[in-house]
Order: structure tokens, then sequence, then C-alpha cells
């Protein structure tokens, strides 16, 4: 269960997580319960969702704190990661149910952010909302 961090009267929560690629960001949650494919549906120069079939179409991955499930695709999607990073697009941490190798390769070497693992349903936090990841912990505010 998430916590309610001690003396916020808004409710703010807090999520412990595993950290995989250490680092800190804060920003806008952009969520969705589906994959994500980062070779195939996101415009790598201006980090857009193009898949029309996706939940997140239209949107922009860039200065997000990004959280869904996991990865698809070949490991080209790796590099994908890191063509955002390289265009300046790319979200400021990426918070996934359980990362896959794909993920965790890209993050690493474009130095995103990326923890895993909550203890709380993660898809309760809703787009739009202001995030902190810091190591292993996610902040909701």
């Amino acid at each position: 269960m998430p916590e309610t961090i001690e003396g916020d009267s808004e409710g703010r929560m807090r999520i412990k997580c595993r950290k995989i690629v250490s680092g800190a960001g804060e920003g806008e949650a952009l969520v969705t319960k589906q994959a994500i494919n980062f070779l195939a549906m996101i415009d790598l120069k201006s980090g857009i969702i193009k898949d029309e079939k996706h939940a997140l179409y239209g949107k922009s991955v860039a200065d997000k704190i990004l959280i869904f499930p996991n990865a698809v695709g070949s490991s080209v999607g790796a590099y994908s990661i890191y063509a955002l990073k390289i265009n300046n697009v790319a979200p400021k941490a990426i918070l996934c149910k359980k990362a896959d190798i794909t993920t965790a390769s890209g993050c690493a070497i474009a130095n995103i952010p990326l923890i895993d693992h909550p203890d709380a349903d993660i898809f309760a936090i809703r787009s739009g909302a202001k995030v902190k990841i810091n190591d292993d912990l996610i902040e909701i505010y």
C-alpha cells in the first residue's frame, strides 16, 4: 500500500520500487496500461506516440515521467530510447510494472532513471499528476 507522506494534508503518496537505473526526475506523469514498442510506436524526433491504436496516441513522452507495464518489440527499442534522449524528447524518468531488457538497456545507455516492481498499483496514478522519482521511490503530489 502507498504511504501518506507525513505532515502532508493534501494526501500526497509515495511508493517504494526497485531501482534499475539510478537517478532522479520530476514532472508530469504520462500513464498507460498498454505496453510500448519504442521502435514502432514513437516518433523518435518528436517523442509523440504515433500508433493510432495506442491509448497514448498523439501524446508526447518528452519531459514526462513515463509509467507503463513493459516494452514489447525487438531489442532495437533500446536504441530508440537512446535516440529520444539524443533528440531531447526523452522522458525524464520511467516507471514500469516490470522492466524488460529493452527498457533497462535503453535507459542505461541514455542515462534515464528507471524503476520497477512498485509496492502499490502504479496505474492508480493519473496522467497529468505531478510525480518525483528518486532512485527507488516515487512520490505523487
